[in-house]
C-alpha cells in the first residue's frame, strides 16, 4: 500500500529516539532530497525529483507509476537545482538561503575535490568551479561523464562519492526495471557501481549487480566503501531486504539472477547459475522494501562515543508493503569496522496513525558540529538532530 503524503500539520514534527532532540534546520523547501556539507559548514541541498520520461506516456503500466509517485509525493516537476544553506550563528536553524546552483537535469549526489564541485546529474557528472564561502556558482559547467538515463529511467537517482585521494568518483547507477523485464539491452552499465578516473574521464564498472545502490560513504576508519541497495519487488511484504554491504572491487551482488547470494529468482529467464555461484551476500540486511537511501557514517564527536564510526540511514519507506516498513532514520552500530548489531531507531514519526505521510527521509549527513542532518521530500524540510540538552 502506497502512503498518502501530506506534509506535516502545523507545529508537529519526527520523533527523535531518546536522549536526542530534532528540531528543523530548513523548511519550505521543493522536495529535497540529498545533502552535502561543504568544509567551511555550508549545507547543500540537493531540491529534486525524477525526470520526465515520454517512454512511461502510455500504457497501464505507465499510468499507474505515475499514479503511485503522485500519491506518494514524488510526482512533483523537478526544481533542477542545489540550496546552501548557512547557518553562521551555530543556532541548529540556517538563517542563509541561496539559490547554489540551477539548471540541472534532476541532480543528486554532490562532491568537493580541492576547487572543483562535482555534481551528478540523471544523464551524467558534471563539473563546474569553486571557491571557498561562495554562496552561488556561476561559471559554466563542464561534462565529465555520460551515465545511462534514456526515455524510460526507472531508477533515476545517481549518486557520487569521492575517494579519500581525490582522485577518483564512485557513481552508482540503479537498474531501469525491477527484475530486467524490459529486456538486457536497457540494462548496459546499470545495476553498478562505476568508478571515474578524475585525471583522464575514464570510467569502468566497479561492482554490478546491486539493484538500486543509492546511498555511498566511506568508513572512516577502514576506508571501505559501503553502500545501500534497493531489493527487488513482486515477491511479497517480506521479500526482498533491502541491504547496506560493503562493495568488493569487481564484486557481483546478484542482480538480477538471484538475491542474498545463491537464493535464485525463477522470475527471471534465462537463468544464470554460472554468475550465482559468484554472488556475494551482502552484509547487513535492512528489512523489506524499506527504501533505505541514505547513508552517512559518524566521525563526530557530538553524539555519545557508541554512534562512533557507525551508520545512520535514511529509510524512505515502502510503497508496496503491508503493513508499511521504513520512513524513519536508523542507526547501526559498528564494531571493527563491519555491523555489530540491531538497527535503532533515531527519527520516527513520519507516518500518521491512519497510515499517511508526514514526511519520509532520504538524505543524511553529519554537519560540522556533529549533528545529524535528515532531508524531508514530503515534509520539504532538513530535520537536525543532535544530543537533548541536559
Amino acid at each position: 500500500m502506497i502512503a498518502e503524503a501530506t506534509g506535516w500539520p502545523d507545529g508537529a514534527a519526527p520523533r527523535a529516539a531518546d536522549g536526542l532532540a530534532v528540531n528543523a534546520f530548513a523548511t519550505g523547501l521543493d522536495h529535497p532530497r540529498m545533502i552535502y556539507v561543504l568544509p567551511n559548514g555550508d549545507v547543500l541541498v540537493a531540491e529534486t525529483a525524477a525526470p520526465p520520461q515520454p517512454g512511461l506516456a502510455d500504457g497501464p503500466m505507465g499510468w499507474a507509476m505515475k499514479l503511485g509517485m503522485w500519491w506518494a509525493g514524488a510526482g512533483v516537476a523537478s526544481p533542477n537545482r542545489i540550496t546552501l544553506l548557512r547557518d553562521a550563528d551555530g543556532d541548529g536553524v540556517a538563517e542563509t538561503r541561496t539559490e547554489f546552483l540551477s539548471g540541472l537535469n534532476s541532480p543528486y549526489g554532490m562532491a568537493l575535490v580541492g576547487t572543483s564541485f562535482y555534481v551528478a546529474n540523471t544523464d551524467g557528472i558534471v563539473r563546474f568551479p569553486y571557491t571557498d564561502g561562495a554562496t552561488q556558482i556561476t561559471g559554466q559547467g563542464e561534462p565529465v561523464v555520460g551515465l545511462p538515463a534514456g526515455p524510460v529511467n526507472i531508477h533515476w537517482v545517481k549518486n557520487i562519492l569521492a575517494s579519500r585521494d581525490g582522485t577518483t568518483l564512485y557513481a552508482s547507477v540503479g537498474s531501469n526495471s525491477n527484475i530486467g523485464e524490459r529486456g538486457f539491452e536497457h540494462e548496459e552499465g546499470r545495476a553498478a557501481i562505476h568508478e571515474i578516473d578524475l585525471a583522464s574521464g575514464a570510467s569502468r564498472l566497479f561492482a554490478s549487480g546491486l539493484r538500486n545502490p543509492v546511498g555511498l560513504a566511506l568508513h572512516p576508519d577502514s576506508g571501505k566503501l559501503w553502500t545501500t541497495v534497493n531489493e527487488r519487488d513482486e515477491l511479497g511484504s517480506d521479500l526482498v531486504p533491502d541491504y547496506m554491504t560493503s562493495v568488493a572491487q569487481n564484486g557481483f551482488y546478484g542482480w538480477p539472477y538471484s538475491y542474498y547470494g545463491d537464493h535464485v529468482d525463477t522470475r527471471v529467464q534465462p537463468p544464470r547459475p554460472d554468475l550465482v555461484k559468484t554472488a556475494i551476500v551482502p552484509d547487513y540486511a535492512l528489512g523489506p522494501h524499506t527504501a533505505s537511501l541514505g547513508l552517512a557514517f559518524y566521525g563526530g564527536a557530538l553524539f555519545p562515543e557508541r554512534y562512533r564510526g557507525g551508520a545512520f540511514i535514511g529509510q524512505h519507506g515502502s510503497w508496496n508493503r503491508s503493513p508499511p516498513s521504513g520512513y524513519k532514520v536508523v542507526f547501526v552500530p559498528f564494531e571493527n569496522g563491519v555491523p555489530s548489531g540491531k538497527p535503532e531507531d533515531i527519527l520516527t514519526g513520519f507516518l500518521s496513525e491512519d497510515g499517511k505521510a508526514y514526511g519520509r527521509p532520504v538524505g543524511v549527513a553529519e554537519d560540522r558540529t556533529g549533528a545529524l542532518l535528515v532531508a524531508d521530500d514530503v515534509g520539504n524540510t532538513i530535520w537536525r538532530v543532535a544530543p537533548a540538552a541536559p
